[in-house]
């Protein structure tokens, strides 16, 4: 029995209402951070800056300064050892581990009861929702959804009752169980920490299934669904899952993989939309078709401001509201959030596509960039330039990164790639002068640092061995569903321990 067109209508008014509230940015925006601060005036953090007598935003700009993970540290810490009213109202179970950060120890981003209620799941929603307003003849809700998460870290200091992981854990964890009832797989099998049996696990548990959607990051599902199609023994995953029509996918960018993804999907079938949620919290979502920039979602308990990028690094960066963006310029978000995160700096940087409504797209990370020489390569430039190299010379990636070689006695600089080919370029030499010229033309910084060859080598790419990065991430134990390589470093600490691994038998 075909139930979406009964569904529809409800997800149809809220996307209606999600556009409509995104045209009314300032007041949507003002009424979110007043219901934070009334949330959280007896909080220490509202006591300390004084919520309650905090009237405006330009009032909440003056009294509470930007804060980075370092600044917080301690306070998270207390609400992990269950301490109430820290950063937020009540205690807090549920912590997603981040990225580490620079001195090495765990970094925990709380998951309050309201970010559960408000922000994560309405923003899963808003994602059914726009797609659904966008594709009339979707029938996304007759068949089930394939969500492919993380899983829980091993911390045996933690208090009875907390749960550290992948943020794709926590929400697989506190689902409504009803969900679970249209998709795969179990929660067991879902939160299962060893990737090796992991993955035949999530073959086993889909391969039967009338699946009609997936959702997760682009790198760990096309390894799933390459072992689903060749434990089927069919072509193309369409073969398998008749009714499959769309790709939810976020955490990475999207275009290295789109190759490989043609290959092993019937594309007049298949459709992708992009989705920003981090664990900080779910912030937007490619809500038109024909536009790569996604809505960014002004209603569901996040209050957001942008540190123009120029001034990310600086010690007194001057942070406006969503109302203030520029189109064409990239900024660092910062957001204040019903998790507790206070004018947080997340490290992401995105850039504005579009005002009223404002629409973006992730351009990388703020500590994640090569600026050794002048050049500064984004993230999002790398992601296009590798892309097209590909495309044009048939080869396809698996994982990559990218560091600087300072100039030595004899040589200038240049960048230094580490790649791990799906399929191999017929020649390496030709890849790296094909993939030199395409940063060339994603980048006018790095054309002009190359111009005649007089401030920056030729890059050099390294091949990794099979499985390499995998392996590293695994080193690190930040193996799983979520866990991602840093694309691009200002200093070689993440390539060189990665070229070490590389020059050792597996």
């Amino acid at each position: 029995m075909a139930i979406t067109p009964f569904i529809r209508p409800f997800f149809l008014h809220r996307a209606k209402v999600a556009h409509e509230k995104a045209l009314k940015a300032e007041m949507t925006q003002r009424r979110e951070l007043a219901w934070m601060m009334d949330r959280a005036r007896h909080t220490l953090i509202g006591e300390k800056y004084g919520f309650a007598g905090i009237d405006s935003y330009e009032e909440f700009r003056r009294r509470v300064p930007l804060a980075e993970y370092s600044d917080i540290r301690e306070l998270v810490m207390r609400m992990v050892n269950g301490e109430k009213d820290i950063l937020w109202k009540g205690v807090t179970r549920n912590f997603a581990q981040s990225s580490g950060t620079s001195d090495g120890k765990s970094k925990y981003v709380p998951i309050t009861s309201d970010s559960f209620r408000k922000n994560h799941y309405p923003g899963g929603a808003d994602v059914v929702a726009f797609y659904l307003s966008a594709y009339p003849d979707s029938r996304i809700f007759d068949g089930k959804s394939f969500i492919l998460g993380g899983s829980f870290a091993n911390e045996l200091s933690l208090p009875a009752g907390v749960s550290v992981g992948d943020l794709s854990a926590n929400l697989i964890q506190n689902i409504n169980p009803l969900v679970n009832l249209v998709r795969v797989p179990s929660k067991k099998v879902a939160l299962m920490t060893d990737w090796k049996l992991k993955l035949p696990a999530l073959v086993k548990a889909s391969m039967h299934e009338n699946i009609t959607n997936i959702s997760g990051v682009p790198s760990w599902f096309l390894t799933v669904l390459k072992e689903v199609v060749a434990q089927a023994g069919v072509d193309n995953i369409h073969e398998l899952w008749q009714n499959l029509e769309v790709f939810f996918h976020g955490g990475i960018a999207f275009e290295p993989y789109r190759e490989q993804y043609r290959h092993i999907t019937d594309e007049r079938r298949m459709r992708y939309v992009e989705t920003y949620n981090a664990s900080e919290g779910f912030f937007a979502v490619q809500d038109s078709p024909g536009d790569h920039g996604m809505l960014l979602l002004l209603d569901i308990g996040v209050f957001y401001e942008f540190i123009p990028v120029e001034e990310a690094l600086s010690d007194s960066p001057h942070a406006v509201p969503v109302w203030e963006v520029e189109p064409g310029r990239t900024y660092a978000l910062v957001v204040t959030a019903c998790n507790g995160l206070w004018r947080f700096k997340i490290g992401d940087t995105v850039e504005v596509t579009s005002v009223d409504p404002v629409r973006i797209i992730i351009s990388g990370r703020t500590k994640h960039y090569i600026n050794a020489f002048g050049e500064e390569l984004m993230v999002h430039n790398a992601d296009e330039a590798i892309a097209d190299t590909c495309k044009e010379l048939r080869c396809e990636i698996a994982n990559y990164t990218a560091a600087p070689v300072y100039a030595g006695d004899r040589s200038r600089g240049r960048h230094e790639w580490l790649i791990e080919f799906a399929v191999e370029p017929e020649d390496m030499e030709k890849f790296a002068d094909t993939l030199d010229s395409c940063l060339c033309r994603v980048n006018s910084d790095y054309q002009a640092k190359r111009a005649n060859g007089i401030f920056l080598d030729r890059l050099s790419v390294v091949k990794a061995r099979k499985g390499l990065f995998d392996d590293w991430l695994a080193s690190t134990g930040k193996l799983g569903g979520q866990r991602k390589v840093p694309r691009l470093s200002n200093d070689r600490h993440f390539i060189d321990s990665m070229l070490a691994m590389n020059n050792t038998d597996k």
